[in-house]
């Protein structure tokens, strides 16, 4: 079971966007039934994620139209919530380092 950081941040995105509330949810309760112990595990739950360097992975939210980019602690089974946006916020960003 993974612990997720902060449930809040995506329920005030959703609160703000509210299409993409049913998909967020979805996303946070495969995470919290996962037990994912590096990438490939992830990516056989969700193929369309990138994984990128540092434990980190950008999942596409609602068909892409919002981008979602955790870091993992694969060992505690922790997820800390990066970035939450639409895909105009995130092309502004470095996804590596925000």
């Amino acid at each position: 079971m993974e612990r997720i950081f902060a449930k809040s941040t995506l329920r005030e995105f959703w609160e703000n966007h509210p299409d993409s509330e049913q998909h967020l949810k979805t996303w946070y309760d495969t995470v919290m039934c996962s037990d994912w112990k590096n990438p490939n595990d992830v990516k056989t739950t969700y193929a369309n994620a990138s994984i990128l360097k540092n434990n980190r992975a950008v999942f596409n939210i609602k068909g892409n139209n919002y981008r979602l980019i955790v870091k993992f602690n694969y060992e505690k089974q922790w997820v800390f919530i990066k970035f939450i946006g639409t895909h105009l916020d995130y092309d502004k960003i470095d996804a590596n380092n925000i």
